[in-house]
């Protein structure tokens, strides 16, 4: 059996997320609030984590990334789905996860998470499994962005398979699909999770690949974006969309679900929410307008690359 070395996914994850801070402070030109914080004794789970988050800036309207590492005594039933065998074994979990909401309708939300959890069975060695992705929810949508992003998704699993890239697509937009509107969330991107395929040195050699992998995704498709003019009609769409951000990730999320149920630090786990959103009864859009190509064209599945 692999060595495993939680020790190192730790180090990595702490740099990752300290090299994804540094670019938004760049792009923007605001400072990250970064609040490092530690679980008390005698909570649920024990560890410590850093919370970074820019609000109310001149690119983003609100940006969170999040590093935590924690241990717990007994594994969520969120965590055991698929491995019930394990069911109420400590654990350790670690991980960067990421929401950036713009403030310019045309730059699409994005988000991006690696992480690792270690069960820890009595008398057994820990079982490691490795999970993340990125994916991106545009309010307007254009072919460009679309396949630029996934180009470099793809790109990011191609040293560990032809078939990662299509099952891992495929998983994102099975995964983040809104089954109460029957919708996708976004234009997808890769999603895996539970991954312990060829042992520990490879599950974290392809965390590596997606996080390093998620800024050059990203900041061409800003750039592109981000000096686009819009009004009020704009704003208005993009806070109804935002509205079914808040959804997926408050009814269907997973990693919503276990920070909850495991007694994570609220504050952090809710920092993929937008500073605003909006609802409206039944609002269509209107026939041939970009908005209603958003519906048609972009949030559909389909074949990027």
């Amino acid at each position: 059996m692999q060595q495993t070395n939680p020790a190192a996914v730790g180090e990595y994850l702490r740099g990752l997320q300290h090299s994804i801070i540094a670019a938004v402070e760049k792009a923007d030109g605001g400072t990250c609030v970064r609040d490092a914080w530690q679980k008390e004794p005698g909570e649920p789970l024990q560890g410590n984590g850093l919370t970074c988050i820019l609000e109310g800036g001149e690119l983003f309207e609100r940006a969170g990334c999040g590093f935590s590492q924690v241990r717990g005594p007994k594994l969520p039933p969120s965590a055991t789905q698929s491995r019930p065998e394990l069911a109420g074994a400590p654990f350790e979990a670690m991980g960067v996860s990421l929401v950036f909401h713009p403030r310019n309708p045309y730059v699409p939300i994005v988000h991006m998470n690696v992480r690792m959890l270690a069960a820890l069975p009595e008398g057994k060695e820990p079982v490691c499994w490795f999970g993340g992705g990125m994916d991106l929810t545009p309010c307007y949508g254009f072919e460009e962005d679309a396949v630029h992003f996934h180009t470099v998704c793809r790109d990011s699993l191609a040293a560990f398979g032809d078939d990662k890239y299509p099952r891992f697509k495929t998983w994102c937009d099975e995964y983040f699909f809104l089954k109460h509107r029957n919708e996708q969330r976004g234009i997808g991107g890769i999603f895996f999770d539970d991954f312990s395929e060829g042992g520990f040195e490879n599950g974290f050699a392809m965390i590596r690949s997606v996080g390093d992998g998620f800024l050059p995704a990203y900041l061409p498709i800003v750039e592109r974006r981000r000096a686009t003019p819009y009004a009020e009609r704009e704003r208005n769409f993009q806070l109804y969309r935002r509205g079914r951000y808040v959804e997926f990730n408050l009814v269907w999320d997973r990693g919503t679900h276990f920070g909850l149920q495991s007694g994570g630090r609220t504050e952090s786990i809710l920092l993929s929410m937008p500073p605003l959103a909006s609802w409206a009864y039944r609002q269509q859009p209107e026939p041939g307008s970009p908005e209603a190509a958003l519906y048609s064209d972009f949030i559909v599945r389909r074949d990027w690359v």
